[in-house]
């Protein structure tokens, strides 16, 4: 490894160690450092500063392990530390040393240039010095102080980092990753309401949908009037368990997106899921007149009809998904259903032929044409499918009484022939 680390101390403050640890406390450390600055969650523009920090913090990590490799008591203690930064500070000041007289001939060099560039280097009359900020990877941590800026690797290399003391702590982050805080302008509720999404976001990537919800309500209550917000609000409470919150949630993208069918989508699925069918066949049939194309909108609207005892109502739906290109073999066998219940045989028995022609190799399919057949005259045919259906793995009781009665019914019929 390069001199991209100046010595242990600052290697532990990247990796927010505190004396005395071990190997195994670096490998937590590399762990949870990755997981915070994984590229795949940085926020949009971000990719490349989380990839240039997460290399200098493996080098650190890398550097720490061969320094303990090489520790017989293989810890590092605060002595060792204290004893590392008093060195590295020397070291410091003859840097600054040299650094003060390469500044020196800096001045005497951008002196000549004012004196015959006079124009060169203005500046705006208005400056500002930030001592506060956030993150914006991760903008739940707040505003920051800014304990100190440092500096690693040279050239192309160089890598620029802070040091916050948040709420939840100090944090060791890619100076790249701050926006600073001008308390004398107003906080934009537009801004506030992108940093919390984008903070929800990131709990959701990690699977933990409850803080994800927390952080969404700021969001909402930032700038109500944004969909996704409410899309994701909706998601995150259904995941977490809060059903009665999920539903409030849908409710609220309905009233932001009326006439799109996504929030109506989602609000039957999660009314279905709540056994609240009614509310569910009304968001259903809401989903349908928005998007009259979508087959499985209308398949959905069948199956809700057909759970409220609704024949009628779930044929005249599952017919009109019936022509679309998406129909699927639940949505034929719901609409033979439906048909039976009507009591139109034929119907019936046409719903199921025609998705025996989508996939013939569907035990499902095969037991609704074998009860579909036991309603006609087709005895031997009905007996073939109940021998299809149960090699593919039917319910024996009830397919093979339905095939043992087809063939005490055969010779009877073969008999009324004869």
């Amino acid at each position: 490894m390069s001199s991209v680390i100046l010595d242990i101390q600052q290697l532990s403050m990247l990796l927010e160690l505190e004396p005395p640890f071990g190997i195994e406390e670096v490998q937590q450390a590399r762990k949870t450092m990755a997981k915070r600055w994984h590229p795949d969650i940085a926020p949009p523009g971000k990719r490349q500063t989380h990839e240039d920090h997460l290399k200098v913090l493996n080098e650190a990590a890398d550097e720490l392990e061969s320094l303990l490799s090489t520790m017989p008591a293989g810890s590092i203690s605060a002595n060792a530390l204290r004893a590392s930064a008093d060195a590295a500070r020397k070291r410091r000041a003859e840097e600054g040393r040299r650094a003060y007289e390469q500044q020196q001939a800096e001045a005497a060099m951008r002196e000549d240039r004012e004196k015959h560039d006079p124009f060169h280097s203005q500046l705006p009359d208005h400056s500002v010095v930030y001592r506060y900020a956030r993150c914006n990877a991760y903008p739940e941590w707040g505003v920051g102080s800014i304990l100190g800026i440092y500096f690693t690797g040279g050239g192309d290399n160089m890598q620029q980092w802070a040091r916050v003391d948040f709420e939840v702590g100090v944090r060791t982050i890619p100076a790249g990753t701050l926006d600073f805080v001008e308390f004398g302008k107003p906080d934009d509720a537009r801004e506030r309401a992108r940093r919390f999404l984008i903070s929800a976001e990131h709990a959701m990537a990690e699977g933990d949908y409850g803080l994800a919800a927390e952080r969404l309500i700021y969001a909402r209550d930032a700038d109500s009037g944004d969909p996704t917000i409410h899309r994701l609000m909706t998601v995150a409470f259904w995941q977490a368990g809060n059903m009665e919150a999920a539903a409030r949630s849908v409710r609220s993208w309905v009233r932001v997106e009326p006439g799109r069918p996504a929030p109506h989508r989602y609000a039957a699925r999660l009314y279905e899921a709540m056994g609240l069918y009614e509310l569910a066949a009304e968001s259903a049939e809401r989903e349908c007149a928005a998007n009259p194309r979508d087959g499985a909108a209308w398949s959905r609207l069948g199956g809700l009809r057909l759970r409220l005892l609704q024949p009628e109502a779930a044929r005249e739906a599952l017919t009109r998904a019936r022509p679309l290109p998406d129909v699927t073999v639940d949505t034929l066998l719901d609409l033979s259903l439906a048909n039976h219940l009507l009591g139109d045989r034929a119907a019936s028995l046409d719903a199921v032929r025609v998705a025996l022609k989508l996939d013939d190799g569907n035990v499902d399919v095969w037991t609704a044409l074998a009860h579909a057949l036991d309603r006609t005259d087709a005895i031997a045919e009905c007996i073939a499918a109940c021998e299809n259906a149960l090699t593919l793995g039917a319910d024996p009781v009830e397919i093979g009484e339905l095939r043992s009665r087809k063939l005490r019914e055969q010779p009877a019929e073969i008999d009324r022939v004869a």
